[in-house]
């Protein structure tokens, strides 16, 4: 089969089959097909889009283009973010459906762009591995119920090389290929069910609502379709989930709140309804009403913590990060208040120039490879509609020298926006999207 003849038909708009659909991973795999020839592919994907049939096919040859794992018991469940700052669900979420049952094989990803990722974070526990052989990584999810790790040259090999050739030809922002590249990954994975947290915002990806339904849609869809019944839910980020962002400091704050110290509302609210929409799913509770008693169940009576603590363990991390967390995990050596000019209401953020921020620390990457700072960042943000005096504190800023703390105050000056006047808090979740019977069970 002639790859530019594939090429072609796509371009001209014709509908795959499956048989062609699978010729082209095949060759992105085994380097048959070049990468002019690939971005060639993407860029006709692009233009032209793919049908259902389509999406099913590509994600699932991707997802054959590797190892596909087995389990021997369940239900094996796993949530995906599209990214967001101040976003620690992961942490708290595997554990806690572990606690509730599940078996939860996270496959999670760094930082992009200007995003936080969840590996970065689990990075900054001392000795934590976040690349153990497979055969390790199920052994812990068997053991533990939950295991977080990075990506996996033996899962889905062909996202990788394809996700290559898309950053350097602009096709990134296909919706087909996001699905496809999305969903190889968890299907290669084993799961049975997937629940996912679309960002919506000026911080996420996808900054309209129109466009995260769209994507939504379309994961739920082809998730459901390829065998893997898929929900989403569509949350807000026009301000940070949380009152820090930074990779030891998020792993501070989920530490500190499966331990039952602070408060984080609007964290707690996206990883509950998160993890209630996954158990009713996987069949593990009757309604979300019982879902959300067991998880908080989970999180108030300590069994969370102590899978979260055994997960740390069992991948090279300290078996007391719980107990002292300070001990473990690094600090930044200058920290600074950011007083609030004004007496006033916190009435917006510029979200996503509080990542950029957080990567100008040293907390982000600007480029591949480079080196992280886990110990820098922000805590102390206040959620849209604070009122405050002058004076007090919008941020602090952890920063490694007092020039980078220079630069990091003049950024948020720019992007904290203050009013005389209340405001009103911007709803969290913005939209669920279900499976038909999972919505019939719920109606």
């Amino acid at each position: 089969m002639l790859y530019q003849e594939i090429i072609r038909a796509k371009r001209d708009g014709h509908a795959l089959d499956n048989a062609q659909i699978r010729a082209i991973v095949a060759g992105i795999t085994d380097h048959s097909l070049n990468d002019a020839q690939l971005g060639a592919f993407a860029m006709a994907v692009l233009l032209r889009g793919m049908g259902l049939p389509e999406r099913v096919a590509l994600s699932e040859a991707m997802r054959d283009s590797g190892r596909v794992l087995g389990w021997d018991r369940g239900p094996v469940l796993d949530k995906h973010s599209t990214g967001g700052i101040g976003d620690t669900v992961s942490l708290l979420l595997a554990p806690m459906l572990a606690a509730c049952g599940a078996l939860v094989p996270m496959i999670a990803g760094r930082g992009l762009g200007h995003t936080g990722g969840t590996i970065d974070k689990l990075e900054a526990i001392p000795g934590y591995r976040t690349a153990p052989d497979i055969a390790q990584f199920q052994r812990v999810v068997g053991k533990v119920g939950c295991a977080i790790i990075g990506q996996s040259a033996d899962l889905a090999p062909a996202d990788r090389r394809f996700y290559g050739v898309r950053d350097v030809t602009a096709t990134v922002e296909s919706r087909d290929l996001i699905t496809a590249s999305i969903l190889s990954k968890k299907l290669a994975a084993g799961l049975g069910s997937l629940v996912l947290d679309v960002k919506c915002g000026n911080g996420a990806f996808m900054a309209s609502l129109p466009q995260a339904q769209a994507l939504a849609r379309m994961l739920a869809e082809v998730g459901t379709a390829a065998g893997c019944p898929t929900a989403a839910l569509i949350t807000d980020m026009r301000q940070p989930l949380a009152s820090c962002a930074g990779n030891a400091l998020e792993t501070a704050l989920a530490v500190a709140l499966l331990s039952g110290r602070g408060s984080e509302p609007r964290l707690t609210e996206v990883t509950l309804a998160l993890g209630a929409m996954a158990l009713v799913q996987a069949g593990l509770a009757e309604s979300e009403a019982e879902a959300r008693a067991k998880l908080q169940t989970a999180l108030d009576s300590g069994a969370a913590a102590e899978r979260f603590a055994a997960m740390v363990s069992a991948l090279g991390g300290p078996a007391d990060l719980l107990e002292r967390p300070a001990h473990y995990l690094p600090a930044a050596p200058v920290m600074r208040a950011l007083p609030a000019p004004k007496r006033g209401v916190v009435a917006g953020y510029d979200t996503r120039a509080i990542g950029l921020t957080v990567i100008g620390l040293g907390g982000g990457r600007a480029s591949l490879g480079d080196a992280i700072d886990p110990r820098v960042g922000l805590t102390g943000l206040l959620a849209i509609g604070t009122e405050l005096e002058a004076g007090t504190p919008l941020a602090i800023i952890h920063a490694a020298t007092d020039s980078a703390a220079d630069q990091a105050e003049a950024a948020l000056r720019a992007v904290i926006q203050l009013q005389d006047a209340p405001c009103a808090t911007p709803p969290l979740v913005l939209d669920r999207i279900t499976p038909p019977e999972i919505a019939a069970r719920d109606a």
